[in-house]
């Protein structure tokens, strides 16, 4: 036990080292030095190349790639200039609506769609901030959306309805809405200098790009049964690049904007995600989490957001803990809503969450910055849900 639990620090210690010179190769070295102290040796490259051969993950991962290009795209062209300079809502609305906007249409790699908005709006603005506006808002408006799958996989596990489930979550929402406000979007300084008259054009159609890719994978998974539903999202990306590409109003070179953004980075990325949650499922520290010996409620709040933290998801975490709190009773709203916000914004700041991963190699931000300015409000956070738990429970 002591040896897996040493393995496991070990290997996210690894991650956060190595990631300050290459994240990608962060993420695969963290998940051997994981593998080799709590799975057998032999499992190890068995993990590895099912990940690296599983259709959803290897398209989703493709998938990865072509978002950034079309951020590039928009630069290069103009586009997103077009978008900032007729978003009329200040810069400080811009920053924070922005990724709230991409979180209510979520697919996965969405803070790529948001990142380019803020790093043209925000100009002058601090990379690690953009980054943590990004992240923070974008996940803020997902924890309380009502067709999140994690939302409604966590509501069912503990029988209550999905709208149940959410308006029991309004109070911490509000809650991180003010935190995000206070130490992140009340920082951004100046205002955007506006050099024309208001255009509509100039903005539907940027912004059109931006969302036909979230829209399209919406509607094509809920429209089709697809074999491998990646399969929307690889199709709804590339949709919006050519989409980019043909309204462009100079032809874009597509070998500049690829050395700039480096699609290759966020694909290797999201590979390198999924070999150590793979790695992570097979060995036995969900186990030894949930079997730490604290009060029910106390012990899922911490082992809820050490598993967020841990496996950069929700659903999986969720379908940990929940059961765990059955054990002792029925979950109440209240319950409920202290172990989902624990587990979320463990998940929220997690250096395997691929929202964090990808934002902070499109800022080019270090995972200790990134750490340094989460740090505070998500601790404020987890100590209102640790607290709660002790008294109320």
């Amino acid at each position: 036990m002591i040896f897996t639990w040493f393995g496991f620090i070990i290997s996210l210690g690894v991650i956060l080292i190595v990631a300050r010179k290459n994240l990608p190769l962060a993420l695969f070295c963290g998940a051997l030095v994981l593998g080799v102290f709590t799975i057998p040796f032999i499992s190890i490259p068995y993990k590895i190349f099912y990940t690296l051969t599983d259709p959803s993950i290897v398209l989703l991962a493709l998938a990865m790639g072509v978002i950034p290009m079309i951020g590039g795209t928009m630069k290069q062209s103009g586009q997103m200039d077009d978008l900032v300079n007729n978003l009329r809502i200040g810069r400080k609305g811009l920053m924070a609506l922005s990724p709230a906007i991409m979180g209510l249409l979520p697919m996965p790699g969405g803070a790529l769609l948001s990142a380019p908005i803020l790093e043209k709006g925000g100009e002058g603005v601090s990379a690690d901030l953009k980054v943590a506006i990004n992240n923070w808002f974008r996940h803020l408006f997902v924890m309380i959306y009502p067709l999140s799958s994690a939302l409604i996989a966590a509501a069912k596990i503990s029988s209550l309805s999905v709208y149940t489930a959410l308006l029991s979550l309004l109070p911490t929402f509000a809650f991180a809405l003010v935190l995000g406000y206070v130490f992140f979007v009340r920082r951004v300084r100046g205002t955007i200098d506006y050099s024309s008259s208001f255009s509509l054009k100039k903005l539907l159609i940027p912004l059109g790009i931006i969302l036909i890719a979230p829209l399209l994978d919406f509607v094509l998974k809920k429209t089709f049964t697809l074999p491998v539903k990646e399969t929307a999202t690889i199709l709804a990306v590339c949709t919006a690049f050519v989409f980019s590409l043909v309204v462009s109003k100079s032809k874009p070179n597509l070998w500049t904007i690829a050395k700039k953004m480096k699609p290759w980075n966020f694909t290797l990325i999201i590979l390198g995600m999924f070999v150590f949650l793979h790695i992570f499922q097979a060995s036995n520290i969900a186990d030894l989490i949930a079997a730490i010996p604290l009060p029910t409620a106390t012990l899922c709040v911490v082992a809820g957001f050490i598993l967020g933290f841990a496996t950069g998801r929700v659903l999986l975490p969720a379908s940990i803990i929940y059961p765990v709190y059955l054990t002792s009773g029925a979950i109440t709203p209240f319950a409920f809503a202290v172990i989902y916000t624990s587990i979320f914004f463990g998940y929220v700041i997690s250096p395997v969450h691929p929202c964090v991963c990808v934002s902070i190699e499109y800022f080019n931000v270090s995972m200790k910055k990134f750490f340094k300015i989460m740090a505070l409000p998500t601790i404020i956070i987890f100590t209102a849900t640790l607290l709660t738990s002790i008294i109320f429970f």
